[in-house]
């Protein structure tokens, strides 16, 4: 098991690769959080996007000169990939990641621009992995591991150190929970030189393998479901990681989609912070309220910012719907003139923007005489989606389920 001595020691090492990231409070955020204050550890701003970066330069600068001729090998479909590009980059040395074929453009793209040669293998990042096993015994390069590796997990717990540097009365600590690199090299870094800090760990409802693990005391598989918040949709965390997880961390709490969707529409439009769904997990538990203190001095690890440009809009309408602020609804209207103002003066009349009309007379559910309105909806609130659906049913009109 590593010591606070080997996070200190990557500290030194990575000084001048890696950002000191900022620790910025949110007046936002605390009143939310019960008034909590709550700051906001923007590890999204870091090179490569994410805090992958500093497990993965100190892993590699732990190699002898003969391993770093060899190269490196690793296998990632994110943020990993591209830590471990950007490291060897600086490190000039050769570099060589395994992606699955369905892995995102951008990030395969992103993954080239740091240099390293990528690739594409098997659909899932199962297939992904064996082949990149497969690469370093033919290769003789090092493998990378993501997060089961003491070096990396050292090279995370330098965000700890920042964070008791930035905040030295903080008080608990939020942290998203994948493999658990991240949390465990954070929690024995800050309960090393202050055991009163608490030190919460967060997890996807999809997949929460560290809090399943910590119920049956030792690392287990758990099955998962969809979840945007996919950088932590590990279904079985590193045995290095769940030792430190079971010494040093106070608790695991999880939250679902809605959650994490409308946390991440905050931060944008709150703080104007690109945030991707492992990164917001955090964050997300303390607006739900999923921990039980108040009046604290909070921080909340945002892990990483890399979202992919084609999902940044899905993801913002996803927030807007969990959150009340977009609706869509299904009526069927007489056809005649004046008939379609009537509806639309009604929405107008509640404040409720009109984003798109779509008037649509033939179909099997539509009977001669009248026509299907479909109408997208900018509204204010749940509240105010049943307001405007009551108003329309008191008219006469038959509605169909909004979104």
């Amino acid at each position: 098991m590593i010591s606070i001595d080997d996070i200190i020691l990557a500290r030194e090492k990575m000084k001048g690769v890696v950002h000191t990231t900022p620790l910025d409070f949110s007046q936002t955020f605390s009143n939310i959080s019960t008034n909590n204050k709550v700051y906001l550890k923007l590890e999204n701003l870091q090179k490569t996007g994410s805090f992958k970066v500093r497990g993965s330069y100190n892993k590699m600068i732990s190699l002898s000169e003969s391993e770093l001729q060899k190269g490196v090998v690793a296998a990632s479909a994110g943020n990993h990939a591209q830590g471990v590009a950007y490291s060897s980059q600086m490190l000039g040395i050769p570099c060589t990641i395994v992606m699955p074929k369905g892995a995102p453009l951008s990030k395969v793209s992103a993954t080239k621009q740091y240099g390293a040669k990528v690739v594409l293998q098997g659909n899932v990042f199962d297939d992904a992995l064996a082949y990149a096993l497969q690469l370093k015994e033919q290769m003789g390069a090092t493998f990378i591991h993501a997060f089961d590796d003491d070096a990396v997990i050292a090279g995370q717990g330098t965000v700890g150190l920042e964070i008791l540097e930035q905040l030295p009365d903080v008080e608990a600590i939020m942290v998203p929970v994948g493999g658990g690199g991240l949390i465990g090299g954070i929690a024995l870094a800050v309960k090393e030189k202050n055991p009163y800090i608490k030190v919460y760990g967060v997890q996807t409802l999809a997949c929460p393998s560290m809090k399943q693990s910590l119920v049956e005391n030792q690392p287990v598989m758990v099955d998962s479901t969809p979840t945007m918040a996919d950088g932590i949709a590990v279904k079985k965390p590193g045995l290095h990681n769940f030792e430190l997880v079971e010494k040093y961390v106070d608790d695991i709490f999880c939250v679902d989609e809605m959650e994490i969707a409308r946390t991440m529409l905050l931060l944008l439009e709150r703080n104007k912070l690109l945030v991707e769904g492992s990164g917001a997990v955090s964050l997300a538990s303390l607006l739900y309220q999923k921990v039980n203190f108040k009046e604290k001095n909070v921080v909340a690890v945002l892990s990483g910012g890399n979202v992919d440009v084609n999902f940044i809009s899905r993801i913002i309408e996803r927030g807007m719907v969990e959150s009340g602020r977009y609706a869509n609804f299904t009526l069927i209207v007489k056809d005649k003139p004046g008939e379609l103002q009537r509806v639309l003066r009604f929405i107008s009349d509640l404040d409720a923007n009109i984003q798109s009309v779509h008037h649509d007379h033939f179909g099997k559910d539509i009977y001669p005489g009248y026509a299907q309105l479909k109408l997208a909806l900018e509204t204010k609130n749940q509240d105010h989606i049943e307001e405007i659906r009551l108003l329309l049913k008191n008219n006469g009109y038959v509605v169909g389920d909004s979104n």
